[in-house]
């Protein structure tokens, strides 16, 4: 018998660590190659891990909801043959950057050395902050400089981890119970120690929540969490606006629906409007590309390709945005594809982390809900969000050469919330304008 070691694959660039999940297979059981045999988690998507030989599953080495740092060994599996190396599989290899994308710069609200440390290869590989010998993650790094929390408050952090290690959740545990700010870590000691004494706020404990009578209390799950951490963050770092606009898509909509049969027929791929939207966002980026943009503290980072992040729904109720790369290179059946193949793998649990990652701008249709429109707030680092509504048939004024009539029309609001720090009225209007006027002029004699 030979000892393969499984280890955690890596999962994406920035991701150092994955949260085991659920564990398909118990030890001792059978595994084929590519049989799932457990589920992990990472802040960006959850994955499925596939065995990569055929064997029997000899020791688990982690138990559930533990989190274990990139390459390290989670199990062994016991094989026929000789000793051999456990290459990354297709389902969870991190996939290779296209090579006409220029790598984001990456985006943090301390533009600090210990923010750059994280993209930082070699700084990575010790894991240490500062002059500390004690390993911190990259992401725990990443939350105590937005955070402000010095390196003498880290080393007294009870980790959870391996070996002590301080994970996510203890550096945010220690972030929301503590009761005092903490110090500016460039600010001289001799200025914290004259400074005036502050009051001292007393953090209220909450007592833990009892069901009324006729009530259910439900815990979050993990990505409720995420998505909850996400939104608030988001309100915090950017000054959310919104805009709205009315479009005639009278046109577009007897087009698509004069062409979805055929379309499929020659494509094989469903003709949703989204790829329509999608089309005419990046027409609308291509006039203003400084909505194209995301900010590094006083820098704004100019992207010179456009990547769209579509919100999908998914059955649990949540919410995931997997993303379209270079979407302005695609025509409407290359976007048609790409839209239904993202959304059936989000539906499915199947996304990689590749795929929801480099978002430039995000597209929600909140009219699949019936809704007329909606103020969505902005995916962090992104500084603009769509909202297109419902549409529906209204009595609208057309201007003729016999003089203005009244007739009804196939009508829908678009809402672009942006980010006010680095998009006016005057910018964020008139690109919502743009998109408007894209759509109300798409040819009804457009050939598929």
């Amino acid at each position: 018998m030979a000892k393969v070691d499984l280890i955690m694959p890596k999962m994406g660039e920035s991701i150092m660590e994955a949260t085991i999940l659920k564990w398909l297979k118990q030890e001792g059981d059978k595994v084929e190659m590519d049989e799932t045999i457990l589920e992990i988690a990472t802040d960006k998507v959850d994955s499925e891990i596939p065995s990569p030989v055929d064997g029997v599953i000899s020791k688990i080495l982690f138990p559930e909801n533990e989190t274990v740092e990139i390459g390290t060994v989670i199990a062994q599996i016991e094989t026929e043959g000789q000793d051999q190396e456990v290459q990354a599989t297709p389902a969870v290899a991190e996939s290779p950057a296209p090579k006409e994308e220029p790598k984001e710069v990456p985006v943090s609200v301390a533009a600090s050395d210990s923010a750059q440390s994280t993209t930082d290869e070699k700084a990575m590989r010790p894991g240490k902050l500062g002059s500390s010998s004690r390993f911190y993650s990259p992401l725990v790094r990443n939350i105590a400089a937005t955070e402000r929390v010095s390196l003498e408050e880290l080393e007294q952090i009870q980790g959870s981890g391996m070996s002590g290690r301080v994970t996510k959740n203890d550096i945010l545990n220690y972030i929301e119970n503590r009761t005092s700010p903490a110090a500016t870590p460039s600010q001289p000691a001799t200025q914290r120690t004259v400074s005036p004494p502050q009051p001292k706020v007393e953090k209220t404990q909450t007592a833990p929540v009892q069901a009324g009578q006729n009530e259910e209390i439900i815990e979050m799950d993990r990505m409720r969490k995420m998505i909850a951490h996400h939104m608030v963050e988001s309100k915090k770092t950017s000054p959310h606006v919104t805009s709205f606009v009315e479009a005639d898509v009278t046109n577009l909509f007897n087009w698509r629906n004069q062409h979805k049969n055929s379309f499929q027929s020659s494509y094989g791929e469903k003709l949703t409007f989204t790829p329509i939207f999608i089309e005419a966002i990046c027409k609308a980026i291509r006039d203003f590309p400084m909505v194209n943009i995301s900010v590094n503290g006083d820098q704004i980072i100019k992207k010179n390709y456009i990547n769209i992040g579509m919100a999908t729904a998914l059955p649990s109720g949540n919410l995931i945005v997997p993303v379209i790369k270079n979407a302005n290179r695609l025509n409407l059946a290359g976007l048609a594809g790409e839209v239904n193949g993202l959304a059936g793998k989000a539906r499915n649990n199947q996304l990689k982390p590749d795929e929801i990652d480099g978002a430039t701008f995000t597209i929600t249709n909140v009219g699949t809900f019936g809704n007329l429109m909606g103020t969505p707030i902005i995916p962090q680092p992104q500084v603009a969000i769509l909202a297109t509504g419902a549409i529906k048939k209204k009595p609208a004024v057309i201007e003729t050469e016999f003089g203005d009539l009244i007739a009804v029309r196939q009508m829908m609001f678009l809402s672009l919330s942006y980010d006010h720090r680095v998009v006016d009225g005057a910018l964020g209007g008139a690109f919502l304008r743009k998109i408007a006027d894209y759509l109300e002029a798409f040819d009804p004699n457009r050939q598929i």
